[in-house]
């Protein structure tokens, strides 16, 4: 399906030149980088804009590097490079659990956990894994940075706390400093490029500390706060675990579509 409206395409050189144009076209316009979900939207007539930013000449952006015990992510980093870099398989193996489970090889080539993030779609696998590490979104504008939480990044479906001339630069991981381990575990309808009927992300530390995290279960992901204030400082037994599943319905608001039903996305949590 080609992409029949018009719009103006620009490829600035720095990202100074990107922030610019994003000041003058403002709520018009759109970042282009992995463009999966953009493209899309565009074939689709579901989006129309001024103009198009294409960023991915900013080389700047594709920084993938650890420092100060904290995992720096350009806007510009894919899936594929999360599942090839060393530094993710030695220090952060629940961002690549995360990455191996996104879409398809293709997709994962293309597609950035910016990009992911800023769709803020319900559904989004990179939801669990950045509020299980309180991660920070760093954006820039022309007046200047701010570091957004990503615990208040997701404000409702399909919608941030990004302002209309920012841009999502970078995010930043903090690595924990506690032995850890975790998963990341969703259900979809085949295997592939479906999105989540539901998702969960669990991050567990030596002293009996957990942290819960959901997907596809509410309008925006979230920590399950109820549910690891009940696990945290105790040992894992039948009884806890039965309280657990207990309290879950507390903590999602899942709705019925076509993926699945309300009553399944539940039961799957």
């Amino acid at each position: 399906m080609p992409i029949v409206q018009e719009f103006v395409y620009h490829k600035p050189g720095t990202l100074e030149e990107a922030l610019e144009l994003l000041s003058k076209y403002k709520t018009s316009v759109r970042i282009l980088a992995g463009g999966t979900d953009l493209v899309n939207l565009l074939k689709e007539d579901q989006l129309a804009v001024q103009a198009i930013i294409d960023i991915k000449g900013l080389e700047e952006l594709r920084k993938l590097e650890l420092h100060n015990n904290a995992l720096h992510i350009g806007a510009l980093v894919t899936f594929t490079d999360f599942i090839e870099s060393p530094i993710i398989q030695q220090h952060f193996p629940l961002i690549l659990e995360t990455a191996q489970s996104f879409a398809s090889v293709g997709i994962r080539n293309r597609a950035t956990m910016v990009g992911n993030i800023c769709s803020a779609v319900p559904s989004l696998d990179s939801a669990p894994v950045l509020l299980l590490y309180d991660a920070e979104v760093i954006v820039r504008s022309k007046s200047g940075t701010r570091m957004i939480p990503i615990h208040k990044w997701f404000v409702a479906p399909k919608k941030t706390a990004l302002a209309a001339d920012e841009m999502v630069t970078a995010i930043t991981v903090p690595l924990p400093e506690r032995k850890h381990a975790g998963c990341y575990l969703k259900l979809g309808r085949y295997r592939g490029e479906d999105l989540a009927q539901a998702g969960t992300g669990i991050l567990v530390f030596d002293n009996q500390q957990y942290r819960i995290a959901f997907c596809a279960v509410g309008p925006v992901p979230t920590r399950a706060q109820r549910i690891e204030a009940l696990l945290n400082g105790k040992p894992l037994t039948d009884e806890l675990l039965q309280q657990v599943k207990d309290a879950v319905a507390t903590e999602i608001t899942p709705i019925t579509d076509i993926r699945a039903s309300q009553e399944y996305r539940t039961h799957i949590i």
